[in-house]
């Protein structure tokens, strides 16, 4: 399809868009402020996913015990103070008074104690990896104060206790309840900046501001989050002027906004569901072809990772050269002997793990424990729709060394399905957010306790004991330095191992309209703001 005819379509997609939406606005004395998000989230609740979209869709809604700055440090948020006593074993929070629930109640202790125990623990990835195993139990003296014990001392706790990592959810809805089928994950109540008061399936969500907010009532009185799954699309109804803000923005629709002054950008490394990303190809272990590490470097040997960040980003973030993204500037290691791009490196260790090159020109197998000889070098590779491009990169640059490749599209739910619980893949694309600790994103895609039905958990089913000592011993120790030393230790296994091939550090461009000021980078990246008629 031709550039001009598709964006007709586009164009047509967003007077139709415009149309459906005129009623609406115009029984407003102001129209509301509206975000494009690409993905219908299918719930609200941010505390037993970590998937974007629907952090994206609900972070307005919540709040975490503690707020980080744009320099990473903890300010009271749910919590109005806090002690950290026996050397980092036991964290002591004072919980404001003056917080109430949506529906009117009062927000107390019980509600934290139950969000860790009962939903945080369980069904948040990286809260579940680096926490389940270390804190020993969460203590309620009173209503308004919350104690953390763990079983020794733990340095990065402060650092996941925000509202990305650890939104706060109301007890008295979910307790007794099935938490993934609870109604209040469509119909939810939080103690945020704005409150729920509509969801259309597929089409828009729809949020008031939070008059009562214990910091103060936002400007922005009406959001709208329409769903709009075309990027491109979504560009040229911020141009129309029926959407205000754009969570992100195509890499060759950058440089004109930019030139527009109807509208500002801003680069941020966070997302919605993380911060400090790293796209990441993950092997399924568990499958026989994998087994063989010579096998899975040739495949790293085989990609060629700048091509992925000219072509499939655009020159937003930057190549990979560690497992551990280097925006966690004490963790990330340099200068370790990552594959690179060497095709006849590729070819050779290919070669010696036991595939063959045939007269079709893709390899075949010949003495592979577990693959029957003459089995054609094939592989599935699992995506969710917003990242094809990846596979379609992939699976060219593999096809040059014998190695054919299926890009298997999966929607979100559908994907965390197959890839965690039924564990039906042979490779899987991951940005895995790292945040601003190894503890909060990193641990998760490491350590055997990982393994299991979490999405975004550990994809490759990696093992390794000396890994999952090192993790234990690096969320132990209070120096920094020393935590860095550990890091890099790990990092360095990872490299000799290759579970993962770790492709770019992304970072994201949002758009909105100059007529709104005030935005923020959190997930409350509207709370702050206020816009002009």
């Amino acid at each position: 399809m031709n550039v001009g005819r598709l964006s007709a379509l586009r164009l047509a997609a967003v007077v139709l868009y415009a149309c459906a939406c005129t009623s609406d606005s115009s029984r407003n004395a102001g129209r509301p402020f509206v975000a494009a998000i690409t993905t219908d989230p299918g719930h609200l609740n941010t505390a037993i996913t970590t998937n974007g979209s629907v952090h994206n869709a609900a972070g307005l809604l919540y709040n975490g015990l503690v707020a980080l700055d744009d320099q990473l440090k903890p300010l009271p948020e749910l919590a109005e103070r806090w002690e950290v006593e026996d050397g980092g074993s036991l964290y002591r929070f004072h919980l404001r008074r003056d917080v109430r629930w949506h529906d009117g109640r009062s927000f107390t202790s019980a509600d934290v104690k139950f969000t860790f125990e009962e939903l945080l623990l369980k069904f948040h990835s990286r809260t579940r990896a680096s926490l389940s195993s270390k804190l020993l139990r969460v203590d309620v003296p009173d209503d308004y104060t919350v104690e953390f014990r763990f079983r020794r001392p733990y340095a990065s706790l402060l650092q996941q206790l925000d509202v990305e990592e650890a939104p706060i959810m109301p007890r008295h809805l979910f307790a007794g309840s099935d938490p993934l089928r609870n109604p209040a994950n469509t119909a939810p109540i939080g103690t945020g900046p704005f409150r729920f008061v509509l969801y259309r399936s597929g089409s828009e969500i729809r949020y008031a501001a939070n008059r009562d907010y214990f910091r103060g009532a936002p400007r922005i009185k009406e959001i709208v989050l329409r769903i709009i799954p075309d990027p491109g699309t979504q560009v040229i109804a911020l141009e129309a002027g029926e959407v205000d803000w754009l969570f992100g923005v195509p890499g060759p629709e950058r440089p004109r906004l930019r030139r527009d002054p109807r509208f500002r950008l801003m680069q941020t490394p966070g997302y919605s569901g993380g911060s400090n990303c790293v796209t990441t190809i993950g092997f399924n272990l568990d499958r026989p072809m994998f087994h063989d590490v010579r096998f899975r470097r040739a495949v790293a040997h085989a990609i060629d990772r700048r091509q992925f960040l000219d072509r499939v980003l655009f020159g937003e973030g930057r190549v990979a050269d560690a497992p551990i993204s280097s925006g966690i500037e004490f963790a990330h290691a340099r200068d370790l002997r990552i594959a690179d791009f060497d095709t006849a490196q590729s070819g050779r260790l290919f070669d010696a793990a036991g595939w063959r090159r045939t007269g079709t020109g893709v390899r075949s197998a010949r003495g592979i424990p577990g693959v029957a000889d003459g089995t054609p070098l094939a592989a599935g590779f699992s995506v969710m729709p917003a990242q094809s491009s990846y596979g379609d990169l992939l699976r060219a640059q593999l096809r040059a060394v014998g190695f054919d490749v299926r890009v298997e599209a999966l929607e979100p739910a559908v994907f965390s399905q197959t890839v965690f619980t039924a564990r039906d893949f042979d490779m899987a694309i991951i940005a895995y957010c790292n945040g601003t600790d190894p503890e909060i994103g990193v641990r998760r895609q490491y350590m055997s306790s990982s393994i299991g039905p979490v999405p975004f958990s550990n994809t490759a089913a990696y093992r390794n004991r000396v890994v999952d000592s090192l993790f234990d011993s690096a969320a132990s120790a209070l120096d920094i330095a020393a935590r860095g030393r550990l890091y890099r230790e790990i990092q360095e296994i990872a490299v000799r191992d290759q579970p993962y091939v770790w492709l770019v550090e992304t970072l994201n461009t949002r758009a909105y309209n100059a007529r709104c000021r005030g935005f923020g980078i959190s997930p409350h990246f509207a709370a702050t703001a206020s816009c002009t008629q």
